[in-house]
């Protein structure tokens, strides 16, 4: 069985990769390019970043009696649906950034301060079917950051070309675009023979 303190600390570290892929998402990329929706649902990166702060304020904050006092406008009864995918035009990138960043502090906190089978309740999950352990939120949490910076990854390959974990960990086999255009033309041949 693993200790509390190295379960954690394994936990924090995954955690952690996933936020930190995320934000790389935005490097580099102009005001525009990181509101821009680039997909029929309006997936863009800023708003991963603004929802993925909400998630962890609230799984890792409310659901454990931890309110953060950040205000969440997007989440108040009344509020345009989906308004934590986007960012306004009043809220810039670095308030988006800095709010994830406090999510992060404050979700630290919570992981720091209780046990890993501490019981919490999600506020806006049904009555009765509402309980979760710490263990799992922050799980919920990583599986939902890490799917998130993986929309990223898609997005920004399509703008221009920027893959991976981060600028030195791009797990991909090769960083020559005759290769992928090579590997490309292949792939397409076999779906259109399959």
């Amino acid at each position: 069985m693993t200790p509390p303190d190295t379960a954690k600390t394994d936990l924090r570290f995954y955690l952690q990769s996933a936020r930190d892929a995320l934000l790389w998402k935005l490097e580099g990329l102009s005001e525009y390019d990181v509101r821009r929706p680039l997909t029929p649902t309006g997936t863009n990166l800023l708003g991963l970043v603004k929802h993925a702060a909400g998630v962890e304020l609230g799984y890792l904050g409310d659901t454990f009696g931890r309110p953060s006092g950040e205000p969440l406008p997007w989440l108040a009864d009344g509020a345009e649906p989906n308004g934590d995918m986007w960012a306004t035009a009043e809220e810039s990138r670095e308030d988006v950034i800095g709010l994830y960043r406090r999510a992060w502090a404050h979700a630290d906190a919570t992981i720091g301060a209780l046990p890993l089978d501490t019981a919490g309740r999600v506020p806006w999950w049904p009555d009765g079917r509402d309980g979760v352990t710490l263990h799992h939120a922050v799980v919920r949490v990583i599986a939902d950051t890490h799917r998130h910076a993986g929309h990223a990854d898609i997005l920004r390959e399509l703008m221009d070309g920027a893959t991976g974990m981060n600028e030195t960990n791009t797990g991909l086999p090769s960083d020559d675009p005759a290769w992928w255009e090579a590997y490309r033309d292949r792939l397409e041949r076999v779906a259109r023979e399959a």
